[in-house]
């Protein structure tokens, strides 16, 4: 939107958006991504869906236009460290490699400007089903897929009746017991990990569920998706973190109401949309 300048924030965390697969929501994030600039981009994996690609080719021009705004910004001199996930695991191989300017990590230690040290990993690692049982992993995958075919056909009825977008597989996610039961055990043993790493806190993504939390003595952040939810996380200059929403935007329009929407904040600091 000409006129209007980008919000600026010291640290940009981004996770799943799947690119390659039809879910993805490449235009919000195209959308968001000229609203906010960082000096630092960390993609906390999933950014490519590997496992998609390889079921069936789809990457249309939407998807090239995240890839080459990624591309451009670090040509300008943002910081980007992209950490592999598990679909797209193949860029593990690649660890320590600089593609255009961003170089592949398969996990980092971030500093904020308050001191606090964080473990940033994608979280794929330590979740019992994708590391011990492989096969029930790609099913779950197949069973999402029909979850988020599910949405589209919610999102298109509630676009034809004016209502703003919600996320029906969000919805059933956090309403499924197991589902619930699975996602304070991933946090858990995420905060388990900071603790052996002897850091202050863990950024991560891999469960599609954006939160910022204290655990006992750790910060447990995740930072969403661009599939289901359109989040992501910032660090702003003094050090506390934030969890965006940037639900109401297509990639031709002008944001609806406010540049973002605060979602979540830290005890310590809070801003104003």
């Amino acid at each position: 939107m000409p006129g209007v300048a980008a919000k600026q924030f010291r640290t940009l965390f981004i996770s799943d958006v799947h690119l390659g697969s039809r879910a993805a929501k490449a235009e919000f994030l195209i959308d968001f991504l000229r609203f906010h600039e960082a000096e630092t981009i960390f993609l906390v994996g999933d950014i490519v869906d590997g496992w998609r690609l390889r079921r069936s080719w789809h990457w249309p021009q939407l998807h090239n236009d995240v890839v080459q705004k990624l591309l451009r910004q670090a040509r300008k001199g943002t910081s980007i460290t992209y950490i592999a996930g598990n679909h797209d695991e193949f860029l593990r191989m690649f660890q320590g490699t600089h593609f255009g300017g961003i170089v592949v990590a398969d996990r980092a230690i971030h500093v904020g400007a308050d001191g606090r040290r964080y473990l940033v990993i994608h979280g794929d690692q330590f979740d019992t089903v994708v590391l011990n049982a492989r096969w029930l992993a790609y099913l779950g995958d197949r069973a999402y897929d029909l979850a988020i075919f599910a949405n589209r056909l919610v999102t298109r009825a509630r676009r034809m009746l004016g209502l703003p977008y919600w996320s029906f597989s969000s919805w059933a996610k956090v309403k499924v017991k197991q589902a619930v039961n699975f996602i304070g055990a991933f946090q858990d043993v995420l905060a388990e990990e900071a603790r052996r790493s002897a850091v202050d806190g863990v950024i991560c993504g891999h469960i599609h569920h954006a939160a910022i939390e204290t655990l006992q003595d750790i910060r447990y952040i995740n930072t969403g998706d661009w599939v289901e939810s359109c989040t992501a996380v910032v660090e702003h200059f003094d050090g506390s973190m934030e969890i965006l929403h940037w639900p109401h935007v297509r990639a031709d329009t002008a944001p609806v109401a406010d540049v973002f929407v605060p979602v979540a904040i830290d005890h310590r600091s809070v801003k104003a949309a």
